[in-house]
């Protein structure tokens, strides 16, 4: 892996034959992914929510392929996946993305033990589900061993019944919206509000179209895969479109393999 940006004395193009220079041409360790891809510090005020989504797209746009997202990835991109998972306080996901991609609790890293113990988290990051009808399998492993409580994001209008089932699974069901579905913007809060303020959204792009409409998307880290798909595949982020374009400035890029991991964030935002 290199780093393309920003540009150091250690950022180095490959040279005829493969040698190259700085990190080039080896396998970064976990503790400089780590380092890269840390989460602001604190300022004055104390801890504050920082929301990230972490995602995959082809050259050519797709999201995903044959409904899943695992076909456009790399050995690499699955490391900063795991690396991602292992900062955050908890993931966000969509309902849909968990039917789809078949999640399972997010599970203790020893490689990562220390940084958690360090900062004062649990030994995996909770898993948050948005869902409006909780239109979910409460028997999976998700809501009935995860090492850290399974969190369901939804609105007060939530349907009682589904509301008693999740909670009888052992899942804590938070109230994130007046009605039925859930606001990103108070859904942000309410993570907070329980300690959470390293977020990570792995999406669906459903999801990920709702936080980008509703402005609290801090970071994308965004893996743009070598890959031409063409097809219908859904974009990263899908739904309305906003009024006007959010411009967000470029923090860092990483290659390997003709793999590109990107990092954007607000440009108010010092890194």
């Amino acid at each position: 892996m290199r780093r393309l940006f920003p540009v150091t004395d250690e950022t180095a193009a490959p040279e005829p034959g493969g040698a190259s220079g700085g990190g080039a041409g080896r396998e970064w360790s976990l503790d400089e992914l780590a380092a890269a891809y840390a989460y602001p510090e604190p300022g004055p005020g104390g801890p504050a929510p920082w929301l990230r989504a972490n995602m995959v797209s082809t050259l050519d746009g797709a999201a995903q392929h044959d409904g899943r997202s695992q076909p456009i990835s790399s050995a690499t991109d699955m490391r900063i996946f795991g690396t991602l998972r292992a900062l955050a306080d908890v993931v966000v996901v969509g309902a849909e993305t968990v039917r789809k991609e078949g999640y399972r609790p997010a599970r203790a890293r020893e490689d990562f033990a220390a940084m958690r113990e360090a900062a004062g988290q649990p030994p995996a990051p909770a898993i948050a589900v948005v869902t409006a009808g909780l239109d979910l399998d409460f028997s999976l492993p998700l809501f009935t061993s995860p090492l850290v409580p399974t969190l369901i994001l939804t609105g007060a209008s939530a349907d009682p019944d589904r509301v008693a089932a999740a909670e009888r699974a052992g899942a804590r069901v938070v109230t994130a919206g007046d009605g039925i579905g859930v606001d990103p913007a108070r859904a942000v809060r309410a993570l907070a509000d329980l300690g959470h303020t390293r977020l990570l959204t792995e999406g669906g792009p459903r999801l990920l179209g709702q936080i980008v409409a509703a402005g609290v998307l801090d970071e994308l880290c965004l893996t743009v895969a070598p890959m031409l798909t063409a097809g219908q595949a859904q974009r990263i982020a899908g739904g309305p479109a906003v009024t006007v374009p959010h411009r967000f400035g470029l923090v860092s890029m990483l290659e390997e393999d003709g793999f590109l991991f990107t990092r954007y964030g607000r440009p108010r935002t010092a890194y």
